[in-house]
């Protein structure tokens, strides 16, 4: 058992989780219902709705360009009066690199489906970042980096997130790195306190610290100069609502009278009219001999 046992980080290929299928979704929240009517075409406005996100199929359609990583897989024992259980807790982080990032956990006796409700967790906890070249060290004006520093905890870790220059990359923890990585932020400096060898608590606090991004109000003169921007720079727009219309006028082909639509009411009128003169023409034919 001790050889077989699964790799704490290690997760399955991405093949054995399957997809889900949309068509079958029927939203029971007021923002899935927003989202399948078309109201709401991007993950941004989403948000900034302030309706909670309840159900992940929101997230699979806004952005459907998502990644996940399994950031950790523990197992956990308790005794019982029927024996000793075992359970596995999974920690993933879904994102899209482009503003977007997300963390879950769930807990369940295998680790496939745990970590399917993991993903599913992370995607319902979606957060938008602020990005942005705060460094002093750079002038290139992108949303690679940090726009200031932020400081997120999370039990007795404290993760401090930093600005930094083009091409230092992410030098920070490998938890911290996958959360950065998926978030979309390429250059940044990290410094922790606490027992971060916890690694949920890492994860969280590392989380905790994007979240304080959005968070931040920044004026429009400083956003400006240190290109701030919030969310995506290559906007999804969700278009099934106007592929449902272009395909209505298709599929009702019939008007409310039965009739085809495009036919006109003088041709169906003429249609049995012409039909008696075609019947009655024989008869006068034989009677004038």
């Amino acid at each position: 058992m001790r050889g077989r046992r699964q790799r704490r980080g290690s997760r399955p290929p991405r093949d054995s989780r399957p997809q889900r299928d949309l068509s079958q979704w029927n939203p029971k929240t007021k923002l899935g219902k927003m989202v399948l009517s078309g109201t709401i075409t991007t993950m941004g406005e989403a948000i900034s709705s302030g309706l909670p996100i309840r159900e992940p199929e929101i997230v699979d359609i806004l952005l459907p360009e998502t990644e996940d990583e399994v950031l950790d897989v523990n197992m956990v024992q308790r005794m019982t009066d029927s024996g000793r259980r075992v359970n596995f807790v999974i920690t993933c982080v879904v994102g899209n690199k482009d503003g977007f990032v997300g963390l879950g956990r769930a807990r369940g006796r295998e680790v496939g489906p745990s970590i399917r409700r993991a993903i599913d967790n992370a995607k319902i906890n979606m957060i938008e970042v602020k990005r942005g070249c705060g460094s002093w060290e750079c002038g290139c004006y992108r949303a690679h980096s940090l726009p200031f520093k932020v400081v997120g905890r999370s039990g007795s870790v404290e993760v401090s997130l930093k600005p930094a220059p083009q091409g230092v990359g992410l030098a920070v923890g490998d938890i911290a790195k996958s959360i950065l990585r998926l978030s979309g932020i390429t250059d940044a400096w990290g410094f922790t306190k606490g027992h971060t060898k916890t690694t949920v608590n890492y994860a969280l606090a590392a989380f905790d610290g994007l979240r304080k991004t959005a968070g931040i109000k920044v004026p429009g003169g400083l956003a400006e100069r240190l290109k701030i921007r919030q969310g995506a720079e290559q906007v999804y727009v969700h278009k099934m609502a106007a592929a449902a219309e272009a395909e209505a006028p298709a599929e009702t082909e019939l008007t409310q009278d039965g009739r085809i639509e495009g036919t006109d009411l003088a041709e169906e009128a003429e249609a049995p009219e012409k039909e008696q003169e075609k019947q009655s023409e024989p008869e006068d034919q034989v009677e004038k001999p």
